[in-house]
């Protein structure tokens, strides 16, 4: 495993200035072969296609099918997406490079979230472990696969910011916090696209959705999202230019959403003025499926010509699946109502990335049957799957010492989602196959466990596919009285409840975060059975877990962890894993508290207060039911000793922790801080540090932090970058609600 994260490592300083080189020379190179290109030539770079037909067989025959076919032929596609495998990849690519006229290769892109045939743990889950290492590993690993199925492009990682659970999408994304989520989102590209873009085992990136996806209103997909620029300067826009600046992420896609009523893939002040201009991004915007098209819709564009002239002139480069650019964009630019020169723009930047990628070297470099043979489903790919899953897991709370379980214990094991072996897999599971995850019974069963399963309620109804929704189970509660007997004849009580893979996700946005269907009265009923329960949820977003936090004394927050979800929460429930999760977003108490958010701004009336005139709900707590960063461990930590020292233009922090417990466990130390007095009002609390220590029984160590114009700055609401002086608190602890504080004053000259 250390291998495969050692092979892509170099240092940064050396890598950056060969990444530099080759990239002037493949805009080099770029700018030659544009000269030699039609008008039509062009356009077709700009087109994206979903595969539509059989490549092993026959030329197609249905009308859309025959029609990209000689489209690819002829060199009219410049990509194209859901095509897998090194046989039919190389069939297509050779369709391009043989038949066209100038030979240009075609990129080949897929949907590349967590891991490609060997499922790693929702992303969300990931940014729960806060490792860094690990979740670039994991990232590699899945472009290792994907590479060796022909692909060299995925479209991930989604760096949206979002503060609504109730939005599906938020599992396939990093959280709630910027900071957090622009070091994910660095790790993520350097993981899918290493050091050399042009090594066949590495794939171009993607930084979705710009922008401001993840704050649709009132959690619906594809809804309109309206905030102010100061939210989008330092919350939304963040992991963007991390991806860009830190790990020179070779593509962008934009936004399905409105944002100031402009759709995304028509926004030239995004596209063209901040990305490409102010951020100075030297790669290609690709729209979402359909989202040119989608501006009809918007009541923005009058038709799809129309679509087409508002998409090319707000920089959106190449069109997925809407055939706008190919139908209209010549006509546009011979009838001048479009400058020939934006199209040579965003055809330079594709053919760059063909070229950094070495396809035009060797076309088929990235197909390899022995590859594909070898390289998909490794035992090693295995075992980095479970190490992430274990880092994953959150263990929310633990009364009495419930957990770990204790061996010789007779352990009732209850919930359809025990024994499922596909919601594990999550909701983007690429190439793995239907049901073939590790569940948690059969975790048990290796372990060697004694236990007694009942399922309690079934989840949902029916075969639930990609494009269709669960039908939950809504009335069926003939298990109960065998998971209440199962319960009763037990020392302790594993109950597993949430939400099947298809649950969460694109498309799937949920107003009420309770678990579906039964499956809060299984709970309810099991617990009066036998109230030493530990409730595990399986979800791909926070829950409302209120009357569980009441009643029930242990839970473990589990997501969809992948392949071996099923051993690695064995070995957290049973302390072969002392757990180290920590969550990524907050938990609420109801969805009527939704959005909440830790780094949330003080206002005028704060509170409390002894009269109503305060910003609070007269009918539920302000605070959160969980805050971001909670998560506990098997073991305790004491913080103590902090420092703060000013350093000229820096600020140095450390403090000590010491592990207090009898158990070697690992924790998340938090930094974070809040500027006191500042031109606009800032948050209550903003992390700006994290480090993950290991620490052995009774040792204690020294963690630092520097803080810089980088942690300490903040963006006006131009975008103008801003450090004041004043005023500044410290907090450092094992979550958001860290209560070792320290204060400090900046002073610039």
């Amino acid at each position: 495993m250390k291998a495969i994260l050692a092979a892509g490592t170099a240092l940064l300083s050396s890598s950056l200035l060969a990444g530099a080189l080759a990239q002037d020379t493949a805009a080099e190179k770029a700018e030659a072969l544009l000269q030699q290109m039609t008008l039509e030539e062009k356009v077709g770079q700009l087109t994206q296609y979903s595969e539509a037909w059989d490549v092993t067989g026959p030329a197609p025959t249905g009308d859309v099918a025959r029609e990209k076919f000689e489209h690819v032929e002829t060199g009219m596609v410049g990509s194209m997406l859901n095509v897998i495998g090194a046989e039919r990849v190389r069939k297509i690519q050779d369709y391009a490079v043989e038949n066209s006229r100038l030979g240009i290769p075609m990129i080949f892109a897929y949907d590349v979230i967590h891991g490609h045939k060997t499922a790693f743990p929702i992303p969300l889950a990931e940014a729960a472990s806060w490792d860094l290492e690990m979740i670039e590993l994991s990232a590699r690993i899945a472009a290792r696969e994907a590479a060796a199925q022909g692909l060299n492009w995925t479209f991930a990682p989604m760096v949206d910011i979002s503060r609504d659970p109730r939005w599906g999408r938020v599992m396939e994304g990093a959280g709630e916090d910027p900071y957090l989520g622009s070091k994910i989102a660095v790790a993520r590209v350097r993981g899918f696209q290493g050091e050399d873009l042009s090594d066949p085992l590495t794939i171009a990136a993607t930084a979705k959705h710009f922008a401001a996806y993840g704050f649709a209103e009132a959690g619906k997909d594809y809804n309109a999202a309206d905030i102010g620029t100061v939210t989008l300067w330092n919350v939304v826009f963040p992991p963007f230019k991390a991806a860009i600046d830190d790990a020179n992420v070779r593509t962008v896609m934009n936004a399905f959403n409105t944002l100031n009523g402009i759709p995304a893939t028509a926004d030239e002040w995004l596209q063209r003025d901040v990305l490409k201009g102010k951020w100075d991004f030297d790669g290609f915007v690709i729209s979402d499926w359909g989202s040119a098209v989608e501006m009809i819709d918007h009541g923005v564009a009058a038709d799809r010509e129309d679509a087409a002239f508002l998409a090319m002139k707000a920089g959106s480069d190449m069109d997925m699946e809407s055939y706008v650019y190919r139908d209209h964009l010549k006509d546009l630019v011979e009838a001048g109502k479009i400058d020939e020169e934006l199209v040579d723009d965003a055809v330079r930047r594709v053919l760059t990335v063909k070229y950094e990628l070495g396809l035009f070297d060797d076309p088929y470099r990235y197909i390899d049957e022995g590859r594909e043979a070898s390289l998909l489903f490794t035992d090693e790919h295995r075992e980095a799957s479970l190490k992430m899953a274990e880092r994953s897991v959150v263990l929310l709370k633990n009364e009495g010492s419930l957990l770990p379980l204790k061996e010789g214990e007779s352990i009732a094991l209850i919930g359809a989602l025990a024994a499922d072996k596909d919601s594990p897999l999550g909701n983007w599971r690429g190439q793995a196959e239907k049901g073939s995850a590790v569940s948690l019974m059969e975790g048990f069963e290796a372990a060697g466990i004694d236990f007694t399963y009942a399922e309690g309620a079934a989840v949902e109804t029916g075969d639930a596919g990609f494009a269709t929704e669960v039908e939950v189970n809504l009335d069926d509660r003939s298990g109960f009285a065998e998971a209440v007997e199962a319960a009763q004849s037990a020392d302790k009580v594993v109950i597993v409840l949430g939400e099947d893979a298809l649950q969460s996700g694109e498309g799937r946005s949920r107003a009420d975060l309770g678990f579906p269907g039964v499956q809060q009265e299984l709970l309810e009923a099991v617990h009066a059975a036998n109230p030493n329960t530990i409730l595990v949820v399986m979800s791909g977003r926070p829950l409302i877990l209120t009357w569980a936090d009441e009643n029930v004394p242990a839970i473990v927050q589990a997501w969809h962890l992948g392949h071996e979800g099923g051993h690695a929460l064995t070995n957290v429930l049973t302390g072969a894993y002392n757990p180290s999760g920590k969550l990524p977003m907050t938990f609420p108490r109801s969805v009527g508290q939704i959005p909440i958010y830790y780094n949330h701004l003080n206002t005028g009336r704060p509170g409390p207060r002894d009269v109503v005139f305060w910003q609070h709900y007269i009918d539920e707590s302000n605070d959160p039911l969980y805050p971001f960063g909670h998560g506990l461990s098997y073991t305790e930590f004491d913080y103590s000793r902090l420092r703060v020292r000013n350093r000229g233009d820096q600020v140095e922090v450390s403090v000590r922790v010491r592990n207090t417990g009898d158990v070697e466990g690992e924790e998340v130390v938090q930094l974070y801080i809040r500027d006191r007095v500042a031109s606009i009002a800032r948050p209550v609390r903003e992390l700006k540090g994290f480090e993950k220590v290991s620490l052995k029984p009774g040792e204690a160590r020294r963690v630092s932090f520097t803080l810089t114009d980088e942690e300490l700055g903040f963006y006006g609401p131009r975008g103008d970058y801003r450090v004041e002086p004043g005023a500044f608190d410290v907090f450092v602890g094992g979550s958001s609600e860290a209560d070792l504080t320290a204060t400090f004053e900046l002073s610039r000259d």
